[in-house]
């Protein structure tokens, strides 16, 4: 995914009400810019982080999509994550997903969800693929989620419950970043999400996680990491 127009480098003053930052260009006034992320965004939202911005031709004029974190670049746009997995299963860049003729999204099942991915072909049960952004970083590995979320235990039942029906599921932890050496679960922020994970993976659905790599110029998913769950 390449960005269509250059980002603008800028500092970040301030996020607050979920999706909006106040930020400080170069050379001009401070300005408030929309944040395409309604989580809590924790270690990737500290004042004064250098950012990059997206002009938009909105009412905010800035779309905030990266952010220096750690060190490296870290994308925040919880929108891209469906976009970057579908890209990447049709260039054959995750094998866990190839072997598919074609894919839908945003498909309703369950109970008032929509699956983010739908894979189907002739000769397999249809593949329901769930996505998840991941931003947060500690002890060197990758964690979800950065807060409680009640929608995503759901989503895990639902997937476990596509599988009781034949179907396959799998769960797509995709980071946007590219410091991470494995994914893990952050049982401590949230310890429903963690049992309903543990209870999926035993039903039967599967999880495979990716990193990007992440520049100014673009986003794309990388290498995949393994999967550490505690025991």
């Amino acid at each position: 995914m390449r960005f269509p127009v250059p980002l603008v480098p800028a500092r970040l003053i301030r996020r607050y009400k979920r999706f909006l930052a106040d930020v400080a260009i170069v050379g001009a006034e401070p300005v408030t810019a929309y944040c395409p992320n309604p989580g809590s965004m924790l270690g990737v939202s500290d004042p004064g982080s250098e950012i990059w911005l997206a002009p938009t031709r909105t009412k905010l004029p800035y779309r905030w999509e990266l952010v220096r974190a750690d060190g490296g670049l870290v994308g925040i746009n919880t929108g891209h994550p469906n976009a970057l997995v579908a890209e990447a299963i049709a260039a054959g860049r995750m094998p866990e997903l190839a072997g598919y003729d074609g894919a839908r999204r945003e498909v309703r099942y369950g109970v008032n969800s929509r699956i983010d991915l739908l894979l189907k072909a002739a000769d397999r049960p249809p593949c329901y693929v769930e996505v998840k952004n991941v931003h947060l970083r500690r002890r060197d590995g990758a964690e979800f989620p950065d807060c409680v979320t009640t929608r995503g235990a759901k989503h895990l039942g639902e997937l476990a419950a596509m599988v009781a029906a034949g179907a396959r599921a799998v769960m797509v932890y995709l980071v946007q970043r590219a410091d991470c050496a494995y994914f893990t679960v952050a049982a401590d922020l949230d310890p429903a999400y963690a049992a309903a994970f543990v209870r999926a993976r035993a039903a039967g659905v599967e999880s495979v996680c990716y990193d990007c790599a992440i520049s100014p110029e673009g986003i794309e998913v990388a290498r995949p990491l393994p999967i550490r769950i505690a025991a």
